[in-house]
């Protein structure tokens, strides 16, 4: 029978799903192999071709592994909580967990249909109680320690409050707020609860505290930085604006040393380590206090009567002649005098329409205001104007920058556009530039440092500022707090409730905290999150917060519940945990390098602390794959005199000849660049009486590499290619279209080979009849040299992740074999096992069909490759009679140039072709020819 694909592909995924075929044990005498896809968020589109790609690449490994003896975890789930699902709940009123668990089985529909071999008994989904109740759980442990700086690790919250009760404050070394009190033992006993959890909260690794977030009113909801573009939400369009809320934040900042040293020990992109070690941003400087000239105007001055400032450059303080703060800056309102409140008021107003992102960006636009109050220079007592401007960020260092025009470009722009004064400070000794003076130069106009150089000249600085105390030696990291709580209804509740204004958390045995029922998924008239909606939604002793968690908190430690998902008692076992340690092998986008992977490792490394897993680092190894981009294609409407456009179609070779304008037309009607007709006519109704200008009697379409989207009309969705060419062939055709990491063209063009390689593999196992034969007879040299060429390479392909050469390979091996005309069971049987790992539907088939267990084919032994059977000792002479090549013969490299003559004129081929005829001369040369003339 020729190769049905549908009836084989549907047979094995039932078989697969029936028999838990993919099924990990929980432990084994097998090494353990821990192979995970990023998180998918279920969306209501379902996948499309370039959706797979990762997951393509990660099931041909985990594939790969089992066949080398490795219990392999590869567990599949969702990301299931997220923004769209509540929009949609928003405009229809249909609760999001109707929408998720649709959209959720469109997914699982089309994973199936693709064959991969996830171990489907270990999924979780983010927005199920009982994952989220482990989610929250470890919000409480995070809300219950503090970051011990002498231990480099977090440890329990009570321990702090031991050492308060023994020794009052001296001596603790904590990651915490900057303004925290000072106390003795008893002074700490005498306080009362509520002044004692307050003061607790400014050490704790979750906290609340004002923050300045991206807040977008027609969403009502806090929103992330990638979720921004252009001052705009992503999802909407809507304005969004810079807000100052009372946020829940975590102390990643706690962890940014061991973050950054532990880029070290894992194997991932460099690129991706690089974008984690800038967003991290560890610098080495001096802190330094700016004191606020006082006047009458600042006496409402008290705690703070200076402006601090982090900067890498203090040997250049003598060159500052302003000082730059943020609009959101604390103190912008106390310095601001009533001359320049008009001013500062407006550019408040104009820098909340802008995102953080979009204010980092802008370097070249020069804005600010002056606030009409000064510091003074610590060191020589100058007077410094205090301006605001956008480019500079309240939650980065201080809030603050000290502005040294004659070293700094930025600096230079702006006093230049204010004509503030600018003064030189290295002498620069014919260097081109004043921005570095690390290299040759001594300082001049500044005091005691005259005539020193760089080295020098920064140690003396930071004495002088120690001596008086005004600064110090320090390391800042660029990285903030991260904002832990989103105004919105469909994500996890957050497990506090509020008591005299100070958050307590719930009882452990409450866990979960679930939803509850709203009426509609907007915020409240009075301003307040969608939970604020909820009817008797109320915790005995106080007010639930109404903040949902925000969506990376559930995927921040989700590969530790598919090593025990069903455990009720806790996120998993110490069993578990022990066994399969960390994940081996992760594959997923680079976009999240800032966000996922980094929140991850924080949560890894905190869960590390409190020995609820054993593993520093979460991801031993990752692979970024690139992106599949779409196809367009463009038909062109011919343009009238008048400029209009008409309901007649220029065919591509043509739109030279004429004026035209390109539309983007659906790639699913368009076929090696050849236009469907009547389909494009069903298109869209207006295109029922289209005309056409076609060349040579085709519609020729134009071509472009475009993002895959909807709007231009160049998705292609997955189950349009399995129901055409199979899911084997999509899964081959997806590695071959070039290296895993880059990004490459979807073109449906190519997958017609794939498909006819495939058809050419079955036919190897079936004589002209398409009955199922095989030989049991003994393989032949050039049979089994053949197979462990694609055995070596194969090996070596998929561990260095190389599977487009492998698909290569593949094409070459068959049509080796095709050649040879093998039928060769034990040959064959091998490839079969080779190639499963790519093409596991028809594998399967073909393995049972010769005599092995059904099923069995995923823990077969991959076959072990033999180099004596890629030794040369044999040579295909071309045999030629009279300089035409006849015919190839396989000739022993040991024989000598009388003995390869002897061999040629003995063989009954060559005889026919001499047709009885005797040589007069026979040319041999060894290892290349053998030319007869006659």
């Amino acid at each position: 029978m020729d190769y049905q694909f549908k009836d084989i592909e549907q047979k094995w995924q039932q078989f697969w799903a029936q028999h838990g075929t993919f099924k990990a044990e929980d432990k084994s005498a097998k090494p353990k192999y821990y192979v995970l896809d990023m998180f998918p968020y279920p969306s209501g589109a379902g996948l499309h071709v370039g959706h797979p790609l990762g997951y393509i690449a990660s099931d041909i490994f985990a594939r790969y592994k089992r066949l080398k003896g490795f219990n392999v975890l590869h567990p599949m789930g969702y990301d299931s909580f997220g923004l769209p699902a509540e929009q949609y709940a928003i405009q229809t009123g249909q609760h999001p967990a109707i929408t998720t668990e649709a959209n959720i089985a469109t997914y699982r529909r089309q994973l199936d249909q693709i064959g991969f071999s996830f171990d489907w008994s270990r999924e979780v989904r983010t927005s199920s109680p009982d994952y989220y109740k482990w989610t929250q759980w470890i919000f409480m442990q995070l809300f219950n320690s503090w970051y011990n700086k002498d231990a480099d690790k977090a440890e329990s919250i009570t321990k702090l409050v031991e050492h308060f009760e023994q020794n009052g404050s001296a001596g603790i070394n904590a990651v915490c707020d900057e303004e925290v009190l000072s106390f003795t033992a008893d002074e700490w006993k005498a306080m009362p609860n509520s002044a004692q959890q307050s003061e607790l909260l400014k050490y704790r690794l979750t906290y609340l505290r004002e923050s300045t977030v991206n807040w977008c009113p027609a969403l009502g909801t806090v929103l992330a930085n990638d979720e921004v573009k252009d001052g705009f939400s992503e999802r909407g369009g809507y304005p969004v604006e810079q807000k100052k809320m009372m946020q829940w934040s975590m102390r990643i900042t706690a962890y940014a040393e061991r973050l950054l040293q532990g880029l070290d020990t894992i194997d991932w992109p460099e690129p991706l380590k690089e974008m984690q070690r800038n967003w991290i941003g560890k610098s080495t400087g001096a802190s330094v206090k700016f004191p606020i000239e006082k006047t009458t105007h600042h006496s409402s001055l008290t705690t703070h009567n200076y402006i601090e400032v982090f900067t890498t450059r203090i040997d250049t303080i003598f060159g500052v002649t302003f000082l730059v703060i943020a609009p959101e800056h604390e103190l912008v309102a106390s310095l601001t005098t009533p001359e320049q409140k008009a001013d500062i008021d407006a550019y408040i107003t104009a820098t909340k329409k802008k995102s953080e992102l979009d204010r980092m960006a802008d370097a070249k636009t020069v804005s600010g205001a002056f606030t009409g109050s000064y510091v003074l220079n610590p060191l020589n007592g100058e007077k410094i104007q205090i301006w605001i401007a956008d480019y500079v960020l309240a939650g980065y260092g201080t809030g603050a920058v000290m502005a040294v025009p004659s070293g700094d470009q930025r600096d230079y722009l702006f006093a230049k556009h204010f004509n503030l004064p600018i003064v030189p400070i290295i002498d620069i000794q014919n260097i081109e530039t004043e921005a570095d003076p690390t290299k040759e130069g001594t300082y001049i106009n500044s005091d005691f440092m005259n005539g020193l150089d760089y080295k020098a000249g920064t140690a003396a600085v930071i004495a002088k500022l120690e001596s008086i105390g005004a600064g110090k030696a320090k390391v800042n990291f660029r990285m903030r707090d991260a904002i832990f709580g989103r105004q919105r209804y469909w994500g996890e509740p957050v497990p506090v409730y509020f008591k005299d204004g100070l958050p307590h958390l719930i009882e452990e045995s409450h866990l979960p905290l679930l939803l509850p029922e709203v009426d509609k998924y907007l915020p409240t008239e009075s301003g307040e999150p969608p939970l604020g909606r909820a009817e008797g939604w109320k915790h005995p002793e106080g007010e639930y917060e109404l903040s949902t968690m925000p969506g990376w908190a559930g995927s921040s430690w989700y590969w530790y519940r598919y090593m025990d998902a069903h455990n009720d008692k806790e996120f998993a076992s110490r069993e578990a945990i022990e066994y399969w340690k960390d994940v081996d092998l992760y594959i997923g986008g680079s976009e999240h390098a800032t966000g996922h992977l980094l929140y991850s490792r924080f949560w890894n490394k905190f869960l590390k602390d409190i020995d609820q897993v054993v593993e520093e680092e979460p991801f031993k190894k990752l692979i970024n794959q690139g992106m599949i981009q779409g196809r367009s294609n463009f038909v062109y409407r011919l343009i009238d005199e008048e400029g209009r456009g008409t309901n007649t179609f220029v065919s591509h070779g043509l739109i030279k000849e004429y004026k035209t304008s390109p539309l983007h037309v659906d790639v699913n009607i368009v076929e090696n660049e050849v236009l469907n007709i009547e389909k494009f006519k069903k298109f869209r109704p207006e295109f029922e009486t289209a005309e056409f200008i076609l060349e040579s009697g085709k519609y020729i379409c134009g071509v472009e590499v475009e993002k895959m989207s909807k709007s231009k009309f160049n998705v292609v969705n997955p189950d349009d290619i399995i129901n055409r060419y199979g899911a084997d062939t999509l899964r081959m055709y997806e590695m071959f279209l070039g290296p895993l990491e880059q990004s490459k063209p979807w073109n449906t063009n190519g997958i017609e080979g794939v498909f006819k390689f495939l058809r050419k593999f079955w036919r190897l196992f079936h004589n002209d009849a398409w009955e199922f034969g095989v030989s049991n007879a003994e393989p032949s040299k050039a049979e089994l040299k053949a197979l462990h060429k694609i055995i070596r390479k194969v090996e070596e392909d998929i561990e260095r992740f190389s599977f487009n050469t492998s698909v290569s390979s593949f094409m070459i091996a068959v049509n080796e074999l095709t050649d040879l005309k093998c039928n060769n069971r034990t040959v064959l049987q091998d490839l079969v096992i080779v190639l499963s790992s790519y093409a596991p539907h028809i594998c399967e088939e073909l393995w049972t069909l010769l005599g092995n267990p059904a099923g069995s084919l995923s823990y077969a032994p991959f076959p072990k490759f033999n180099s004596a059977y890629l030794v040369e000792d044999e040579f295909a002479y071309p045999i030629s009679i009279n300089g035409k090549t006849k015919m190839n013969l396989n000739i022993s490299l040991s024989l000598d140039i009388k003995d390869i003559e002897a061999f040629v004129l003995a063989n009954a081929d060559v005889q026919r072709y001499l047709d009885g005829k005797t040589p007069k001369k026979v040319i041999v040369v060894k290892g290349r020819i053998v030319n007869m003339v006659v």
